[in-house]
């Protein structure tokens, strides 16, 4: 039915299930095919919505970002409710964070089912291979956009490459952002009375405190005093835990399992820890889908069910309160020169997670050619970044037997 042949109070609420269908087209793609963690999730998310439909300025999604890397919780899937509550309300949060983390929970929960049937992980290691240039090659677009945006003035940009400088040295990036965004708050709003770039950056070096730190107070918050019997309450009041404490990357993620799945319950071996974070890194979307797997390992498909529910319910929290926040924070002096410094502070920690990422990954002639080719493509012919991503899985599966030559 054309448009001008609905009702004018009916418009409204079609204009609303439109949107809530865009939001589920668009995240549902992205949770089924948004491989490597939540850098690259972020970057394909901002080629969907601000690159390719206009939702957001680059500008407002910087500011998601930024907002997003302050509080608990996966950033990637956070981002995405910002974006679905910005786009079609309180509907459109649930929306867009459902259709990100159930495709991938699914996907999660077959491997899973897979993996208790007949005790060994499926051979992933040449999709991973091929698909991890491809990933590469995204994040590096994101991070020349992004940054463009994010980098008014060289203040910005100093403060923003200290905290690169800082994450590569091997300091927490949560530690680095905060740090990062009150040196920087502090410099643009005093810049005239500032001591200039050199008492910035120490600034920064003194309260960025070390990652081993951090990661050990996250995993000491996490862990609950004295073993309790496994059962459905007991694991999702873990996960709900862990869902409202969690910071950083997935690396804090493996301490939080570690401290109370292994050493203070004993409800994982090692091993099983160790294949369930592999399973996490593997499948798309949101790493902490880890949490599925590891429910069905324990309580089958019921287990599955809680954990995943637990671990992502305190995000929904989160996005639900800061939403409505944000717009007036940004109006605050002092609060969007933190804004902005946060903002230019997550895409150093992206180019951070880029470089360690080109370290570790192009080592062969088919992981520099899948990553030249994606970055080809995408920058190019502007081919849309989930398939990057899955075309390099599958030229991975291809060239992985040359990669010694």
């Amino acid at each position: 039915m054309p448009a001008s042949a609905v009702p004018a109070k009916r418009r409204p609420a079609m204009n609303r299930l439109h949107r809530l269908g865009e939001l589920l087209a668009v995240f549902g793609k992205l949770g089924a095919l948004g491989f490597g963690g939540p850098a690259p999730l972020i970057a394909m998310t901002e080629d969907e919505v601000v690159a390719r439909r206009g939702w957001l300025s680059r500008e407002r999604f910087l500011d998601l970002v930024g907002a997003t890397n302050l509080i608990p919780g996966p950033n990637a899937t956070e981002i995405a409710m910002h974006v679905g509550y910005l786009r079609a309300g309180w509907a459109g949060l649930l929306t867009a964070g459902a259709a990100l983390i159930v495709p991938a929970a699914l996907i999660t929960a077959v491997f899973a089912w897979a993996y208790v049937a007949y005790g060994a992980l499926p051979q992933v290691a040449p999709f991973l291979y091929g698909a991890k240039p491809a990933v590469l090659a995204v994040i590096v677009a994101a991070i020349g956009r992004l940054g463009r945006t994010a980098a008014q003035g060289w203040r910005l940009v100093a403060v923003g490459a200290a905290v690169t400088a800082a994450s590569l040295c091997g300091v927490n990036e949560i530690a680095a952002l905060f740090a990062g965004g009150l040196v920087g708050m502090c410099w643009l709003r005093l810049a005239g009375r500032s001591a200039g770039p050199a008492a910035a950056a120490a600034g920064a070096a003194v309260a960025l405190g070390s990652k081993d730190a951090w990661a050990g107070a996250a995993a000491t918050a996490a862990a609950v005093t004295g073993a309790a019997a496994l059962s459905l309450t007991a694991l999702g009041l873990f996960f709900l835990k862990v869902g409202a404490t969690l910071y950083g990357s997935g690396y804090v993620l493996v301490a939080f399992l570690q401290g109370g799945l292994v050493h203070e319950h004993g409800w994982l071996t090692q091993q099983q820890l160790l294949d369930a974070v592999a399973i996490g890194q593997f499948t798309p979307g949101p790493l902490l889908t880890t949490a599925t797997f590891i429910g069905y390992v324990l309580l089958g498909l019921p287990g599955a069910i809680i954990a995943t529910a637990a671990i992502f319910l305190p995000s929904f929290v989160f996005v639900a309160a800061l939403g409505p926040v944000l717009p007036r924070l940004r109006r605050s002096a002092w609060a969007g020169a933190f804004l902005d410094a946060v903002n230019i502070c997550s895409v150093g920690l992206m180019a951070a997670v880029a470089a360690k990422l080109a370290g570790a990954t192009l080592g062969s002639w088919p992981a520099w050619a899948i990553a030249i080719g994606a970055a080809i493509l995408g920058l190019r012919w502007k081919v849309n970044a989930a398939w990057l991503v899955l075309g390099g899985a599958g030229l991975g599966w291809l060239l992985s037997p040359w990669a010694n030559l």
